[in-house]
């Protein structure tokens, strides 16, 4: 049997040997390696939606590898893609690492600088192990890729454009549709994902920022279960414990969260943090709110840049919803495209303030009428993000999605928009 093993290091001398010596390997099969944590999140994550077939049996990880350190790398894809191998290289092949390693979810550890003996010995046992998951699970290739949920995170140019209320109405179109969903607050210190949806509920995400492994009962005492049928994990009453919930403590909470529901869309402000920016990394659709104003382009622009620079997010994968639209504005989708390099969701939502205001201001959101041109344009969104649940309908055909069909006003809205 082939075994196709897919390479992750930073350093192109490093991966130019680990390649070299992979070729000499028997019935092996490299791919070509991968420079950094989020282009191998990427690259597992568009084989399993083409096809699980498509997934490596085995993964090397490189010690030198980033953003993301190698240990938190291999538990994400452990996590994420279970039936595959996960094999650390790392110049400390000690019982320390080797330990680390283990608990992270590898499943061996080769001493660098590498042995053709050691490399063969610890990728066939990979390979054998994912083998024989992949058959326990009794879908031979097609086993389950891990934590299936969907994350989608919402974030704002700047202060005021609409981030909160975008996030809370995604999560409510998708809960809608039949989807199982979580709706995250990682807005630390100003989170007002509470006050939209009038919920007051002691736990917060910070309660679960010291836990190293967070089982489904503390994931549920920490989890508000609204009526709308919205999972809700909150930011924490007291903003200055929000310093409590850094990257790895982010990354461990949604891995929990999207092991236990479909979809966990994360509403992560206007400021880049540690844990909001891992988020942004791990995320399936990356969403950018923009008003069609000066001040809020060149803040998405700023943002963008400073995603690419930390390599947490490319522009071309980052896709920005313009809020507030009208055709009499001056700056158009097509120009925020332009300047932001991003990707603009074909659906604009409206500048009708005043179809939100008593919803708002009763801390009601999930009341506003289904009538609602912004409600309208916001759940078309949700269907165009592919948040929504597919119907079961063989008159629709395949992958067909639940949506809000933009009737109306939002039909007119894309015909000004597009004359």
């Amino acid at each position: 049997m082939t075994t196709r093993i897919l390479p992750a290091a930073g350093d192109a001398d490093a991966a130019r040997a680990i390649v070299a010596l992979l070729s000499q390997l028997p019935d092996a099969e490299p791919a070509a390696p991968v420079p950094d944590s989020t282009s191998l999140l990427d690259t597992l994550g568009r084989m399993a939606a083409e096809s699980v077939d498509e997934l490596p049996e085995v993964v090397l990880v490189h010690e030198r590898i980033g953003p993301v350190p190698a240990l938190e790398l291999i538990r994400e894809v452990a996590l994420r893609f279970p039936a595959v191998g996960v094999v650390l290289l790392s110049s400390d092949a000690g019982p320390g690492v080797f330990s680390a390693a283990m608990d992270s979810g590898a499943r061996g550890l080769v001493g660098l600088p590498l042995g053709y003996e050691e490399l063969a010995t610890r990728v066939q046992a990979a390979a054998q192990w994912s083998a024989g998951v992949r058959r326990h699970l009794g879908r031979g290739a097609d086993a389950p890729t891990g934590p299936g949920g969907r994350l989608v995170t919402v974030t704002g140019a700047k202060g005021g454009v609409g981030t909160t209320f975008a996030a809370v109405q995604f999560a409510l179109a998708a809960a809608a549709s039949g989807r199982r969903t979580a709706l995250v607050d990682l807005d630390l210190q100003a989170g007002d994902v509470g006050s939209y949806l009038d919920v007051q509920f002691r736990r917060s995400v910070a309660d679960l920022a010291g836990i190293q492994d967070i089982s489904p009962r503390v994931l549920q005492d920490a989890v508000y279960e609204d009526r709308t049928g919205l999972a809700l994990l909150l930011a924490p009453g007291e903003g200055e414990r929000g310093e409590e919930v850094d990257d790895r403590a982010a990354r461990h909470v949604i891995a929990a969260l999207r092991a236990r529901y479909e979809l966990v869309v994360v509403d992560c402000g206007t400021q880049v943090t540690g844990a909001n920016a891992t988020a942004v990394e791990m995320a399936d659709v990356a969403v950018l709110v923009v008003t069609p104003d000066v001040v809020s382009v060149r803040a998405a622009k700023r943002m963008v840049r400073m995603w690419e620079r930390l390599q947490v997010r490319k522009a071309e994968d980052t896709t920005v919803v313009v809020n507030r639209w009208s055709k009499h504005t001056e700056i158009q989708p097509a120009l925020i495209e332009k300047i932001t390099k991003t990707r603009v969701a074909r659906t604009p939502v409206p500048a009708a303030f005043k179809e939100l205001q008593g919803v708002v201001d009763a801390g009601r959101v999930q009341d506003l009428d289904n009538r609602s041109t912004v409600k309208q344009a916001l759940w078309t969104l949700a269907g165009e993000l592919g948040l929504l649940a597919v119907a079961d309908d063989p008159k629709a055909g395949p992958g067909h999605a639940l949506a809000v069909r933009p009737s109306g006003p939002v039909a007119r809205l894309r015909r000004g928009r597009e004359g």
